[in-house]
């Protein structure tokens, strides 16, 4: 238990430390904190928000009316049964012609949506290639590697690797193309991590520091006890001498992290956030975003995390209060965006590990499925529109792979990413790099939400 603490210690001290050098710096930050500026030029942000635990898109985005792909609200709440969500009373969306409904406590989002400065991206999953229903159930199918799984399905979303295992992810992966170039004169980590980030934040020569809400290190507010439990951990000599020098790059992270943290806490960010979780996440970013000219970062990418979506149970009361905390917190973000003016530099989008059954368990919730939806939301956003395919709602028809609603995705992780990092500055003849197997596979690598 001990070595399996030590490691975690390690590996978070490689995060936090990678801009150690930029001690200098902070004053400079501080004080361009006290004054608001003008967005570098060129500057651009993708900010993920993942969805811990797979959530349900069925709830999520719904049909309210008679759609061109067949689905009926009637055809929706047989499937869904005692968890459907009601026809009336909930934020409505047009996709041309289509009417669908958002979850109640998504209200802000569907403004977001109905503004043109969100959309939707209708089921999305890991996938090796485009497959069928017919071709799924053949033996042999070309699926990802422990499909259903939370930890393989999280690993193959941040790595954009579906049938293999990676050292790297596509956030880190991009970021390492484009330090030598666009963030040639960054004096911190471009990738900025307010929850526990895994692969996607790590690149070959790129590592996320780690700004948790409520401080920047393990040991800020660590006291007693606690504190000098980890100051002993830190200075023990095992005479290994990786070991050591890991400990004394820790050390250096925790000054490197306190300064940052003074540097935010002086940033003018007058926009409003909840008090919850995912409300100070998006703050912290929202405050690192403003000191980004002393920062000297034009690409940055961020990654922030709501967890408790594996609703087994308890599904509807869960479901409500997480959604309606995402919703005012991606709001709140928005705008202050705007206050920042990056609205149209700063693209902010859902991920989830997969997404849940069509239909109940028997206990009050869902299980583990594959397809689901997702928000884009942003100044750049083309909104207002769905993009990819909405899939038919019908148990054991062709968009299910079983009999219980397990949709097959039919846009993948990766094409729904590499729009996402072709806006961001990377070149569609570098896609093989940060997404292998995407241009073999797949016809079309840009799904155009993003202008």
């Amino acid at each position: 238990m001990l070595i399996k603490s030590r490691r975690n210690f390690l590996k978070t001290a490689l995060g936090v430390a990678g801009g150690a050098a930029a001690f200098g710096k902070f004053g400079e930050m501080a004080a361009l904190a006290a004054t608001p500026t003008n967005p570098n030029a060129g500057y651009q942000a993708l900010v993920c928000i993942y969805l811990a635990g797979g959530n349900d898109g069925h709830n999520t985005v719904f049909p309210i009316a008679n759609n061109s792909n067949g689905n009926t609200y009637n055809l929706y709440h047989g499937a869904r049964q005692g968890l459907a969500m009601p026809s009336s009373g909930v934020p409505v969306i047009n996709n041309g012609n289509d009417v669908y409904g958002l979850h109640p406590k998504l209200t802000e989002i569907g403004a977001l949506y109905n503004s043109g400065a969100a959309a939707v991206v209708a089921n999305v999953g890991n996938l090796v290639q485009p497959i069928t229903r017919q071709q799924y159930l053949s033996p042999g199918a070309a699926v990802p590697s422990q499909l259903f799984s939370h930890s393989d399905q999280s690993s193959q979303w941040q790595t954009a690797i579906p049938n293999g295992s990676a050292s790297t992810g596509w956030g880190g992966r991009v970021e390492d193309l484009l330090n030598g170039n666009l963030n040639a004169n960054a004096n911190f980590s471009p990738i900025t991590s307010t929850s526990g980030c895994g692969l996607f934040c790590t690149g070959q020569n790129t590592f996320a520091s780690t700004v948790p809400v409520g401080g920047a290190s393990l040991l800020i507010g660590a006291t007693g006890n606690r504190l000098n439990a980890v100051q002993q951990l830190m200075t023990f000599d095992n005479g290994l001498t990786l070991a050591t020098a890991a400990n004394a790059v820790y050390f250096r992270g925790v000054g490197f992290s306190k300064a940052l943290n003074q540097a935010i806490a002086g940033a003018h960010v007058n926009t409003v956030f909840p008090g919850t979780l995912i409300g100070q996440q998006l703050l912290t970013v929202a405050k690192i975003i403003s000191i980004r000219a002393a920062l000297g970062i034009t690409r940055q990418v961020f990654f922030a995390q709501l967890g408790g979506f594996d609703f087994h149970t308890n599904e509807l009361s869960d479901q409500d209060t997480l959604l309606g905390q995402l919703s005012q917190a991606v709001n709140a973000f928005y705008t202050a965006t705007q206050e920042l003016l990056v609205d149209k530099a700063v693209t902010t989008f859902t991920a989830s590990e997969f997404g849940r059954t069509l239909q109940p368990n028997g206990s009050g919730g869902t299980d583990h499925a594959w397809g689901s939806h997702h928000f884009v939301v942003g100044g750049s956003v083309m909104g207002g529109k769905m993009y990819g395919t909405y899939p038919q709602l019908v148990l054991g028809g062709p968009d299910d792979a079983n009999s219980r609603g397990t949709l097959i995705p039919t846009t993948s992780t990766s094409q729904y990413s590499a729009t996402m990092a072709n806006w961001f500055g990377i070149d569609p003849q570098d896609f093989p790099t940060v997404f292998p197997g995407l241009q073999q596979h797949f016809q079309t690598t840009n799904l155009g939400f993003l202008g």
